[in-house]
């Protein structure tokens, strides 16, 4: 399964998501512009020495990760989904997609990619999103419990 951070803006995040990568022996792809260089410690210090093991690719835009992968299946990660990360259908070869870390999936995607939006549920009531590595890492593992048959 890929995962996809659109136009991530904070390294230390993208280099928490690239050690999770490595652990789930994954890709991790991300969409330009990136926030960061790929050279930024902080990025390198979070992903550590796994960083070596990630299967990187930077693609220039969305299409051209859609271009080059071509995944079966798209979900997108949102506050903004309709169905519960737990009630949604993942295959191994699809793709999990995040927005930036400030402002989410850019505006058109709400609308192209609706019946595609899932949401992590969030009980308590002072939170509008939680950190995008930590997403990362709920979405990437609900839907490896689901292939592993957990």
């Amino acid at each position: 399964m890929d995962i996809v951070l659109l136009h991530p803006e904070i390294p230390h995040n993208t280099g928490a998501v690239g050690r999770l990568c490595v652990g789930l022996d994954w890709p991790l792809h991300l969409i330009r512009p990136l926030g960061f260089s790929l050279d930024e410690r902080h990025l390198r210090r979070a992903g550590m020495d796994y960083w070596q093991h990630l299967k990187l690719t930077v693609h220039d835009s969305f299409e051209a990760y859609l271009e080059a992968r071509r995944p079966p299946t798209l979900t997108f990660l949102s506050t903004k989904g309709g169905t519960s990360l737990y009630d949604a259908a993942f295959k191994p070869d699809g793709a999990l997609i995040f927005g930036c870390e400030s402002s989410g999936l850019p505006k058109d995607y709400y609308a192209r990619y609706a019946d595609r939006l899932v949401t992590i549920p969030m009980p308590g009531p002072h939170a509008r999103s939680i950190n995008l590595a930590n997403a990362v890492a709920i979405a990437a593992y609900e839907a490896w419990r689901r292939f592993a048959g957990a």
